[in-house]
């Protein structure tokens, strides 16, 4: 029997958590005073086991589906997701046999469509806040996409542009390995990505001339709203590493424009901590 182990956070990795549980309290809040309202929801699609270990401190620290759960006024519904066996047997314990929290092991990409979307169309008086956080391209535009069709789902997404530079944005794009670009395909949708990754002019060495983290991550905002349709999508908050280097970008996108002013205001605050 394995041990499970605990992700070890930094800095930033804290700073996300606190972004979201600010925002969880405040979105919940504002939909329990609607009462034509049937239910809303919190999903978290990469929940891992609730809880993770600071960098910083050696503490364990609350993770998302924790910090959720404590939410008040409490969201109606909550659904975690997790591939790992050991970590959703965790959740479970977290959620000490409340009826309201539903955890799945498996693939979110399936899940999410065929198991929990559904129960927040927006023709039936429901509403969502979907965390998507994968550790890298683990996530497929259509999930991104089917919640922006609905128009009744809100995302938290982790852009995961190091995983990106490590693995498919190189310098000289020939030498990517075709499973990394499907890969990228996937999580971007198609391979447009490319024109937004590299400029036509040519560098010294005879390769496209690659953009930096914030022309692709600029790109990918304006696709949320323009394909995907979430009709406000508000500048992406950089989180780094203890080098100052970005390692992902936290988006949030919706069609509600209450959401992302209030979004944007939290990501303004935490943006002037500095890169520590």
């Amino acid at each position: 029997m394995s041990i499970l182990k605990y992700d070890e956070i930094g800095y930033w990795s804290e700073v996300k958590l606190e972004i979201v549980s600010k925002y969880a309290s405040a979105y919940s809040t504002i939909l329990a005073k609607q009462q034509r309202i049937k239910r809303h929801l919190y999903i978290d699609a990469f929940a891992g086991p609730g809880v993770h270990i600071s960098k910083q401190t050696g503490e364990f620290v609350p993770g998302s589906p924790m910090n959720a759960l404590l939410v008040k006024p409490p969201f109606r519904e909550l659904h975690f997701i997790d591939m790992n066996g050991g970590r959703a047997a965790e959740l479970r314990k977290l959620a000490d046999e409340r009826t309201d929290v539903h955890v799945y092991e498996g693939d979110c990409n399936t899940i999410l469509e065929d198991r929990v979307f559904p129960r927040c169309r927006y023709e039936d008086y429901s509403r969502a806040l979907c965390l998507l956080d994968p550790y890298g391209l683990h996530l497929n535009w259509s999930i991104m996409a089917a919640a922006g069709r609905m128009k009744s789902i809100e995302i938290f997404l982790n852009f995961p542009v190091m995983d990106m530079n490590m693995n498919v944005l190189w310098r000289n794009p020939d030498k990517v390995q075709p499973e990394q670009a499907r890969r990228m395909d996937a999580f971007w949708g198609d391979d447009s990505w490319r024109k937004a990754a590299y400029r036509t002019d040519q560098n010294l060495f005879g390769f496209p001339e690659k953009t930096d983290n914030d022309v692709i991550a600029e790109a990918f905002r304006v696709r949320l709203q323009d394909v995907a349709g979430f009709e406000y999508v508000p500048a992406p908050m950089p989180m780094r590493n203890k080098k100052g280097a970005v390692v992902y970008y936290l988006f949030f996108a919706s069609k509600n424009k209450t959401g992302a002013r209030i979004v944007k205001n939290i990501f303004d605050k935490y943006r002037a901590r500095g890169t520590t």
